[in-house]
């Protein structure tokens, strides 16, 4: 009987540990909060980040990624990367974004930028610098806003992989241009 106990206890414990490694090295369950990215992703969708990638390779252009807001702890972001590190950003008067003085051709803003914001100017990323914008770009605070600004490499926790829930939306998560 006592052999049977300990047993149990030691196949909890190893549970435990192992959904430990899991959520803090390998991926991350994630819930979206508002429509900056619709229509990719929706409110209340739950997301499983991939945290381990980033460490194999830099992020690339078009990853959905996750960061941390700055001004209020235990929040998190859900942006599309679109400037790297080393290039320029700027948004024109038309709402056409331009990197590095080439318009940038993608698909995923479903509108035009009415608000080019800091961007209205080049915007530089220095080393390990980003630009992120929400699909959903006039109902999106991203990095044309001083409140995020250009997001450092080292702030992102992973790109988002895999959404959950609702299940009639299981799927990946559209990162590819």
């Amino acid at each position: 009987m006592i052999r049977e106990i300990i047993s149990v206890v030691i196949n909890v414990l190893i549970c435990f540990a192992v959904v430990f490694v899991i959520t803090q090295f390998i991926g991350q369950r994630t819930v979206v909060s508002g429509s900056s990215m619709e229509d990719t992703l929706s409110d209340g969708d739950n997301l499983i980040v991939d945290k381990v990638s980033y460490k194999l390779h830099d992020p690339e252009r078009f990853d959905v990624v996750v960061f941390p807001y700055q001004y209020e702890e235990d929040t998190y972001y859900i942006k599309r990367i679109i400037g790297l590190p080393g290039e320029s950003v700027r948004i024109d008067g038309g709402g056409n974004i331009y990197v590095n003085d080439q318009l940038l051709t993608e698909n995923y803003g479903t509108e035009t930028i009415l608000n080019p914001g800091l961007a209205n100017t080049e915007i530089y990323l220095g080393p390990g610098e980003y630009f992120v914008l929400g699909d959903n770009r006039n109902n999106s605070t991203d990095s044309r806003f001083e409140a995020v600004g250009n997001i450092k490499g080292d702030d992102i926790v992973g790109k988002a992989w895999l959404r959950v829930y609702p299940f009639n939306s299981f799927g990946l998560v559209d990162n590819i241009e």
